[in-house]
């Protein structure tokens, strides 16, 4: 999303326990707010640049690349 400020994509955190990636995320770009999500939850599709979902398994792992929308 380029019309978005900062970083916007964290392929880095993939296998990462979800709250040291939402740590990070916020750390890299204090303009979203990052939450983790349990795999196979609804969500809503609306996109906005000041959200960042952070996909993790039962076990807290991110298994998806985290990335602004």
């Amino acid at each position: 999303m380029s019309e978005c400020k900062g970083k916007s994509s964290w392929p880095e955190l993939v296998g990462v326990e979800g709250t040291v990636a939402v740590a990070t995320i916020e750390r890299e770009n204090p303009s979203v707010d990052a939450n983790t999500v349990l795999k196979g939850s609804m969500v809503t599709t609306d996109v906005r640049c000041d959200r960042v979902r952070v996909w993790i398994t039962e076990e807290g792992i991110v298994y998806q690349v985290p990335t602004i929308g």
